[in-house]
């Protein structure tokens, strides 16, 4: 994750290396894999395939939110009072969910919560990507097209059950009638031509395109439908999913935290320095993600206990006490979903993140904006990414 450019080049979150590589290339790439290699598109991964993914991507990008959150002194001071209730809540509302709804119930509303979250995640990104360049026009169709790219899928699967995967566990979606799926056809259809259209007189008309943006859209676009529509297959949609998602998310944090770190001296700046700092931030998430996916095995789905030791703690009296554990054991992802809301925010609450991502000014053009706009702001540019 390593480059010398800055934030100045137009129309990228950090540069276009950087973004291409790290923001863009995860959810293209990954589709691109499942549709050139058929060993991606079979009915259940293999145990390393399902490490690498669902532990060393998937669980290991819930806890980098540590980094952004408890980790920084200052955040904990800022936001003490939501980083010590957030988590608390996050239990209770689990606990009196799965009380009232058992397994399935809880299943099913944590499903939605996820779906939300990953939605929103590339949502953000695009947005980000609009600010970067000083976009103010055709907001209304930016946003109908990053949605649609994931909608339209969703539609699909809901009205396809069932498939041959699952979200989290069988029956976690409501099935939708199947005509659905044609109507929502009909809709990403004409959502994508307004937009290209709309694309496409702003470049005629002498505006440059904004390559991140675009290339984000597309990218999701290929990623959710590939793994969604294309194949029903569960090795392809862990792989679409799960690397669209979580490289990206890490890639993020780290570029934050080499800004936020960049004249720190202690462990937490360490881990954001090149070579072994960035094999420290990601050993810790490993290590912390091997953990918490260890506890879900021992007690809870005794699928993978060749790649935990053996271990067996499965609970097998009444089911009361589950109500407290399956909860505890998601409470690590539930604040992630929860905190994302308050720690990627751009209204001035979040300064080191201002401070790393360009902002273009209103009119400009997405060459000259990021320039702008930290000169006005009299900052520099971030470290090194």
């Amino acid at each position: 994750m390593a480059t010398n450019d800055t934030p100045s080049n137009k129309n990228w979150l950090i540069n276009p290396r950087f973004d291409l590589a790290w923001i863009i290339g995860p959810p293209a790439l990954s589709a691109l894999a499942v549709v050139l290699l058929p060993t991606l598109r079979g009915p259940a991964l293999p145990l390393w395939g399902w490490a690498l993914c669902i532990v060393a991507i998937d669980v290991a990008h819930v806890w980098s939110t540590l980094y952004r959150t408890y980790l920084d002194p200052e955040e904990r001071r800022r936001r003490a009072g939501l980083l010590l209730y957030v988590p608390l809540l996050c239990w209770a509302a689990g606990v009196l969910l799965y009380r009232a709804g058992g397994a399935g119930g809880f299943w099913r509303v944590f499903a939605y919560l996820a779906v939300f979250h990953f939605v929103r995640q590339q949502f953000g990104f695009a947005m980000l990507y609009r600010r970067a360049a000083g976009e103010r026009g055709g907001l209304a169709l930016d946003k109908a097209a990053i949605y649609a790219t994931m909608l339209y899928p969703l539609a699909v699967w809901h009205a396809g059950l069932p498939r041959a995967f699952d979200w989290f566990m069988p029956g976690d979606f409501v099935a939708l009638p199947s005509w659905t799926a044609a109507a929502a056809r009909w809709a990403y259809a004409a959502v994508l031509a307004a937009w290209a259209g709309k694309e496409l007189r702003s470049w005629t008309g002498g505006r440059r395109p904004n390559a991140g943006k675009i290339l984000l859209i597309l990218a999701t676009a290929a990623s959710w439908h590939v793994g969604i529509v294309l194949y029903d297959s569960d090795v392809a949609f862990t792989v679409t999913n799960v690397i669209a998602h979580g490289v990206p998310y890490f890639a993020l944090v780290w570029a934050h935290g080499r800004r936020r770190w960049a004249e720190g001296t202690g462990w937490v700046a360490r881990l954001h320095r090149p070579g072994w700092g960035l094999a420290g931030f990601l050993g810790l998430l490993l290590a912390l993600a091997y953990v918490e996916e260890g506890l879900w095995d021992a007690f809870i789905w005794r699928e993978h206990a060749a790649l935990f030791g053996g271990l067996t703690l499965a609970w097998d009296g009444p089911a009361a006490p589950l109500a407290l554990l399956v909860p505890l054991l998601a409470l690590p992802q539930a604040t992630h979903y929860v905190l994302d809301a308050w720690i990627w925010r751009l209204d001035g609450t979040n300064p080191t993140l201002e401070a790393l991502l360009p902002r273009g000014a209103p009119g400009s053009s997405p060459a000259a904006a990021p320039a702008a706009a930290a000169a006005a702001a009299g900052s520099r540019p971030p470290a090194s990414v």
